[in-house]
């Protein structure tokens, strides 16, 4: 498989494929691994091969319908016939849009990526707030299905926060959303106040 592979629908390949971790996404079950891929996700989302940016987003759309994570938190590109790892800086995808419908406890918060994968906030696709491998900030990311993350935006992690309300758990004032019937927290308000 050489370098022009990217154009041909195969994923690149280093030179070197050493054998196959414990850990994959899923079992081989006939696919070939191809190793570790030229192909890495940098902070905003985008793609690159060989350190040159994959521009055409109808082909970065194709390769993140075939992503997988492992439980060790690696991501892979996966097909019928391949499967191989890649370089993710932060998270795989950003949230650049958000749509709500509903008030209050009864509000429903759905966000978009930069591929276009649309997903609804809930116990099963949660926000979650945690410090980002890269500044160490606590940063809002979404959960999409197969445990794949997306970072919200700065501007959209403000248009949520005017959604935002406060909730009083286990005797701490805590500043989150609501989104299908669940509240999700945002951050301690004595934090704010600190």
């Amino acid at each position: 498989m050489g370098r022009s592979a990217l154009n041909t629908g195969e994923f690149p390949t280093t030179a070197q494929i050493s054998e196959p971790p414990l850990d994959l996404p899923v079992p081989l079950e006939g696919r070939n691994y191809c190793g570790e891929l030229d192909i890495h996700i940098d902070r905003s989302g985008a793609w690159f091969y060989n350190g040159t940016a994959i521009n055409r987003k109808e082909m970065v759309c194709l390769f993140a319908s075939t992503l997988l994570r492992a439980d060790d938190g690696s991501y892979w590109l996966v097909t019928p016939t391949e499967m191989g790892c890649i370089e993710v800086e932060d998270s795989p995808f950003v949230i650049t849009e958000m749509f709500t419908s509903g008030a209050g406890e009864e509000t429903t918060i759905s966000f978009c990526t930069n591929v276009d994968k649309m997903v609804t906030v809930s116990e099963n696709s949660p926000i979650l707030m945690k410090p980002s491998p890269l500044t160490g900030e606590m940063t809002p990311y979404v959960v999409l299905p197969g445990n794949i993350e997306a970072r919200l935006e700065r501007s959209v992690y403000y248009e949520l926060v005017e959604h935002g309300v406060e909730m009083d758990l286990d005797d701490e004032l805590i500043f989150g959303v609501w989104s299908s019937g669940s509240f999700f927290p945002l951050g301690s308000m004595r934090e704010t106040d600190a």
